[in-house]
C-alpha cells in the first residue's frame, strides 16, 4: 500500500518540483494538488491522506487556518520561503518544515519522518537504519576520519569550512551547506548562514549568542526562532 500524499500551494512551480521529487519514491503517491485551501480542506476531510504539503501563504485561507480545521490526524508538512513561522508551526504538531527552495536530500529526510510516522501507525514493523558514526573530510591531501559526537560545530569560510571538535580542528574545501547534509538532522541544527552547531553540545543561550565550551557563536535572526525552539524543546 502506498502513503498517499497532497500538494497544497498557490505557486504552480512549487507543486512541480514536489512532484518531480515524488517520481523517486515509489512508495509515496501524489493524490491530489490544489491551489485553493477551501478546496483542499473538503478534499482532506473527505479522502483518506497520509501527509499534507501545505504552503503557508494561501489566498483565502492561510496554512495555518487550515491546519486548524482539519477534523482528522492527517500528517502536515510544512512548505514556506519563510523561516520565522517555524517556532508557530511546532506549536500546530507539523511533522516537518521545509524552506523553499527545498533541496533535495532536505526533502529525502522528510520522506524518511513520513515513512516512520506511517509504519507506526499501521504497525508496520521495519529495521532500524544503521546511522554512520563518522564522516572523512579531505585536509592536505589525506582523507581524515572524525567522528560525528566529537563535532562541536562547523563554520562557513567562503569556499572552506573549519570543522571544530574538542580537541581539534580541521579545514577542508567544501560548503558548509554540503557538510550540513552529511550530518544527522536530530543531533545538527544550522544556527546562521555560517555556523552549524551540534545540539548535545550547547552549553547556554544568551540573548541571539551560544557557548558551546569556551566557543561563543552568534546566532542568525532569520534563524532564531527556530534554532530556540528546536534546542529548547
Amino acid at each position: 500500500m502506498k502513503i498517499k500524499c497532497l500538494l497544497i500551494d498557490d505557486e504552480p512551480l512549487a507543486i512541480k518540483v514536489l512532484q518531480n521529487y515524488f517520481t523517486n519514491f515509489p512508495d509515496f503517491e501524489v493524490i491530489g494538488t490544489f491551489n485553493n485551501s477551501l478546496e483542499a480542506l473538503d478534499f482532506i476531510n473527505s479522502t483518506p491522506v497520509d501527509a499534507v504539503f501545505l504552503d503557508i501563504n494561501m489566498p483565502m485561507m492561510t496554512g495555518f487556518e487550515l491546519i486548524s480545521l482539519i477534523e482528522n490526524k492527517t500528517k502536515v508538512i510544512i512548505t514556506t520561503a519563510f523561516r520565522e513561522f517555524a517556532a508557530e508551526s511546532y506549536d500546530l504538531d507539523v511533522l516537518d518544515y521545509l524552506v523553499k527552495p527545498i533541496p533535495l536530500p532536505r526533502f529525502i529526510k522528510c520522506i524518511n519522518k513520513i515513512t516512520a510516522e506511517y509504519n507506526l501507525k499501521n504497525n508496520i514493523k521495519t529495521e532500524i537504519p544503521k546511522v554512520d558514526s563518522h564522516i572523512f573530510i579531505k585536509v592536505d591531501k589525506k582523507m581524515m576520519k572524525i567522528n560525528i559526537e566529537e563535532i562541536l560545530f562547523v563554520e562557513g569560510m567562503k569556499e572552506y569550512i573549519k570543522i571544530v571538535t574538542s580537541d581539534k580542528t580541521y579545514i577542508t574545501h567544501k560548503s558548509i551547506t554540503a557538510q550540513s547534509e552529511e550530518l544527522p538532522g536530530d543531533k545538527f541544527i544550522r544556527i546562521h548562514k555560517s555556523y552549524v552547531i551540534a545540539i548535545n553540545k550547547v552549553k547556554s543561550i544568551e540573548g541571539n549568542r551560544i557557548q558551546i565550551m569556551s566557543h561563543t557563536i552568534p546566532i542568525g535572526r532569520n534563524y532564531s526562532k527556530d534554532v530556540k525552539a528546536k534546542i529548547l524543546e
